[in-house]
């Protein structure tokens, strides 16, 4: 039978030859197959295919990254999807992390990807004033763990010591902001970040003012936490502040609503005679001095007001509807000021029920 292929006479007079060529050509051919399929592989298939979510655990090789993507069914062959990312310079520089990630997406859209970092998150905002009563659930919720772990998380012995903190909590330290977690983060891992969060927000020059207030780092946080609840416009943290630390240099009591409702472990609209009986250290009313630790975390503005107060006489101060204050020296006019308020709002009789206290 004729060849499909007639080989030129020379190679049909060079048997030795002919070998050669044809070993080079099949090479060749499987050469061309290879880059072929390689380039294929990497072009992706459809762009519409539906996402996935593939964890990499932190210290996780490049190779084992590319194992789980083809378990997924992200790439088709972990070996070449591996590389091709050593060809272009990126197998080492894999961030762990959670990651949605389309079947069809090319290879360089997924290396793109695991080398970004742009995992998915979860994000809590936690607000100015918030307590480790508002904080637990809402870390609960957001990790997606038990609450269970994120209360043995705030009592973190290690972090204690580390902040110096006496108290038996991380209330107070947890500082307020926006975190965004990779999913998967631990309610220890959290709590961390947030801690450390404090401690890169505590500038270092504060501690220079500790020394001048006579005061400890735990003692601040816990006046500005009060501070915190307490104020309503930014302008009047430092006088509020003020106040208090009047109050413990002449060795009055704070009587501070928001310690009250902190003991009570619930908020009331109005702090009432009857909830002065509380048996809590937190009762200011009861208790002389700072309570033994903050009621909630405070921001940066009110940690700035509890170490640099106003240079202000004032002793006391009573609450307008609208949120601002208004400060008094003797008890006297403080009476005055709050009976014209009362007066005011045309509601002498609720107001009775109050106590005639000192801080509002």
């Amino acid at each position: 039978m004729p060849s499909a292929f007639p080989l030129p006479s020379r190679l049909r007079r060079r048997p030795g030859s002919f070998r050669r060529h044809w070993r080079h050509w099949r090479g060749g051919r499987a050469l061309v197959a290879g880059i072929t399929a390689f380039t294929l592989a990497a072009c992706g298939g459809s762009a519409g295919d539906r996402p996935v979510r593939v964890t990499i655990p932190p210290g996780a090789t490049f190779a084992a990254a590319a194992e789980s993507l083809q378990s997924a069914g992200v790439v088709r062959s972990a070996r070449l999807f591996g590389l091709y990312a050593k060809a272009t310079g990126r197998d080492r520089a894999l961030k762990a992390g959670t990651y949605e990630l389309r079947r069809g997406a090319t290879w360089s859209s997924t290396v793109d990807a695991l080398t970004s970092g742009k995992t998915l998150m979860a994000v809590a905002t936690v607000p100015e004033g918030y307590a480790l009563t508002a904080i637990v659930p809402l870390l609960a919720r957001t990790l997606q763990v038990p609450v269970d772990s994120v209360e043995a998380a705030v009592r973190d012995t290690a972090l204690l010591r580390r902040l110096d903190v006496p108290s038996g909590t991380l209330e107070g330290y947890l500082f307020p902001a926006t975190y965004h977690w990779p999913l998967g983060t631990s309610a220890r891992e959290a709590v961390g970040s947030m801690v450390a969060e404090f401690e890169r927000r505590w500038k270092p020059e504060w501690n220079g003012r500790l020394q001048a207030l006579a005061m400890s780092r735990h003692d601040v946080v816990t006046l500005a936490s009060i501070v915190e609840k307490e104020a309503r416009l930014a302008e009047e943290r430092p006088v509020i502040a003020a106040v208090y630390l009047n109050r413990l240099r002449v060795g009055m009591p704070l009587q501070a609503d928001p310690t009250v409702q902190y003991s009570l472990g619930q908020h009331v609209g109005r702090v009432l005679y009857r909830h002065l009986e509380v048996d809590s250290p937190y009762n200011t009313y009861r208790h002389k001095g700072l309570p033994p630790g903050p009621i909630a975390s405070p921001g940066t503005p009110s940690l700035a007001a509890a170490l640099y107060p106003a240079s202000v006489p004032y002793l006391y101060f009573v609450a307008h509807p609208d949120g601002h204050h208004e400060f008094r020296r003797t008890f006297a006019e403080h009476t005055r000021a709050r009976d014209e308020l009362r007066r005011a709002r045309g509601a002498s009789g609720s107001a009775a029920a109050s106590p005639p206290r000192g801080g509002k």
